[in-house]
């Protein structure tokens, strides 16, 4: 970020089988174990933007891009914001060196879609193309400026009013997701390429925090942050001679600190709806009736013996096991409620053996690595997910929750492993799975 005249820099912060599922199996499912905990990825430290989009719509993929995402930027807005603010008089007698205790202006938190806090590589992707397109250092870690009073240590060489302030480049807008999926060429052919899905959220930002002072009468750039500061003070009152050295009300300050309180509070209250709402999944809207395809299938991992078997407890995870005996359809999935836009096929998993939706717990939901699940079958985006196909010929495919954005998979092969989301899916190609006919 240039360094502005008159301040100082703070640190920086088968169609799918487009057919549906399972077949016969018999016998008595074994107990599953209580699936651990998620555990959340570690938050990713600040780091300079990466060098630009790595991976372009259109560009070809490969079968075990299929269970992988990255980020696309739509939109992106770059606004001078001050987070601490404080109207300071300087007399004759009162120049040098101060320590200027300023209020919280407003604050700002670095999130990416659900997640508040910066958890999963998709995020962290999506915060290093946005800083590489703008050639801003943003932050790229879960961040948030202060929300309690800071002081701004300041050299006032000339006497007047002052505004004393830390500010930063505010930086929001939108995101899309790339996924791998068939697509039609022109001459009748299909090919694996990158293309736009369906998920899309928004993002905030900020850059780093600068601090410094500025009076009405400086001539400073316009929309930067020392302007945006300088459009704080109340300008247009009379002069202030004879007032006092130190502090002095700003009523633009307090209105605008005022306004951004509300705003907040707004959006505060519309995340808890939010979050209340989801917290409700765990008794989903009951459906009047499952549209489910004929078509039974297995999900395996492609060219191995183990594939998706659901819980018969509660309590479990969806996990890979080998089909035999004791199976009792619960490694027997039906696609349901299927519909189809761009080549994306968008659909719930019903279990044969427990008659359950997969879903992603609700109250992990926002957790990269929280298990998947199955639960009473409802309208309830946490039990629809996007299925990306292979050219027609294969049956392998790649997952997404709806709700969540994140793509399906598992963290090693093994026998009772779990199956997860991961946000921008296992770059290994573990989360390709193959959709078997039974």
């Amino acid at each position: 970020m240039r360094r502005t005249t008159g301040t100082r820099l703070g640190k920086g912060l088968g169609a799918l089988i487009a057919t549906a599922t399972a077949a016969v199996g018999l016998a008595t499912t074994p107990a599953a174990a209580t699936p651990a905990a998620a555990t959340p990825a570690t938050a990713t430290p600040a780091a300079p933007a990466a060098s630009g989009q790595t991976v372009q719509p259109g560009q070809t993929c490969t079968t075990a891009d299929l269970g992988k995402r990255h980020p696309i930027i739509k939109s992106t807005e770059v606004a001078p914001t001050i987070t601490h603010f404080k109207g300071w008089y300087v007399t004759q007698g009162s120049t040098g060196y101060q320590n200027v205790t300023t209020s919280t202006q407003t604050t700002i938190a670095v999130s990416v879609g659900l997640n508040g806090e910066i958890k999963g590589d998709f995020a962290v992707e999506a915060l290093g193309t946005v800083g590489a397109m703008l050639g801003l250092n943003v932050q790229v870690n879960y961040s948030s400026t202060s929300s309690e009073s800071t002081s701004v240590s300041w050299n006032f060489n000339d006497p007047g009013y002052y505004g004393v302030y830390k500010g930063t480049k505010k930086v929001t807008g939108t995101y899309g997701s790339l996924n791998c999926n068939r697509v039609q060429q022109g001459d009748g052919s299909w090919a694996l390429k990158w293309i736009e899905g369906p998920d899309s959220g928004s993002y905030t930002t900020y850059t780093t925090l600068e601090e410094g002072a500025v009076r009405c009468e400086d001539k400073v750039p316009a929309n930067s942050i020392m302007r945006k500061a300088q459009g704080l003070l109340d300008c247009e009152t009379p002069a202030r001679a004879g007032h006092a050295p130190g502090p002095v009300a700003s009523a633009d300050a307090t209105a605008a600190r005022n306004t951004a309180a509300k705003n907040t509070a707004e959006d505060t209250a519309k995340d808890t709806a939010g979050k209340a709402a989801t917290a409700q999944t765990s008794a989903p809207a009951t459906r009047a009736a499952l549209n489910c395809q004929p078509d039974v299938y297995r999900i395996h991992v492609p060219g191995k013996p183990l594939n998706w078997s659901a819980p018969l407890l509660a309590n479990d995870g969806i996990r890979l096991r080998e089909s035999n005996w004791t199976s009792a359809h619960l490694d027997n999935w039906r696609l349901c409620n299927v519909t189809e836009r761009n080549g994306v096929i968008e659909a719930s998993l019903w279990n044969w053996g427990n008659g359950g939706c997969a879903t992603i717990p609700a109250g992990i939901a926002n957790q990269d690595q929280a298990y998947l699940t199955t639960a009473p079958c409802g309208e309830d985006d946490l039990q629809r997910f996007y299925i990306y196909r292979d050219v027609p010929g294969s049956s392998k495919i790649g997952l997404q929750n709806k709700y969540t954005g994140s793509m399906l998979g598992h963290d090693r092969y093994a026998n009772g492993e779990l199956i997860r989301q991961y946000s921008s899916g296992r770059q290994d190609g573990t989360g390709t799975y193959d959709l078997v006919k039974v």
